[in-house]
């Protein structure tokens, strides 16, 4: 991740915008009644959004818009991958699970890359919505925004799809697994 500037080059742009220009119309189910023409104008007047974005890319997230917020005027872009992003894995929930471990510490937490890329986990909802428009993390899984109740307790929720069905599981939030990362959602 490119955590030192929050702007992309003309040039980054530039291949940015094909990759997602690209990837949007190939996979129409996933926005049916929208236009490539309506987010490009978002981005292009939301630089840091892009940014945001390109951090979703370069971490294996194939991000693509899934559906558009009418209250708020906002595209939602998630991301796409099969399973769950490689560059996000083996990541304990949250700084506070990550500072607990005494031994064998995971190299970062999900909920603050997250934060550093500017985007969001989804929610158990979002998860089981983006399951609805293909098959994700069959394989592998991904935590999800957990409930402060449950995160008070030292837990933290998980979500896969296996069996043609979507699981919601619980584990304390200090473990990290190689097969479980984090989807992001951006608001643009």
């Amino acid at each position: 991740m490119s955590t030192t500037t929050k702007k992309l080059s003309e040039e980054q742009r530039d291949e940015l915008f094909n990759i997602l220009k690209q990837r949007f119309e190939k996979n129409m189910n996933r926005h049916e009644g929208l236009a490539w023409e309506d987010v490009r104008s978002k981005l292009d007047a939301q630089p840091e959004k892009l940014w945001s974005i390109d951090e979703m890319e370069v971490t294996s997230g194939e991000p693509d818009v899934i559906g558009y917020d009418e209250e708020t005027g906002e595209f939602l872009y998630v991301d796409c991958a099969a399973e769950s992003p490689k560059a996000r894995r083996s990541l304990c929930y949250d700084s506070k699970a990550w500072e607990s471990r005494k031994e064998n510490k995971p190299q970062n937490n999900a909920l603050g890359i997250a934060r550093e890329m500017g985007i969001e986990l989804l929610t158990e909802d979002q998860y089981r919505r983006l399951q609805e428009l293909g098959n994700f993390d069959l394989k592998t899984s991904s935590w999800i925004k957990t409930p402060e109740e449950i995160r008070k307790l030292g837990g933290a929720l998980f979500c896969d799809k296996r069996y043609n069905k979507v699981f919601t599981y619980h584990n304390g939030a200090e473990s990290y697994y190689a097969a479980r990362g984090f989807r992001g959602l951006l608001r643009v």
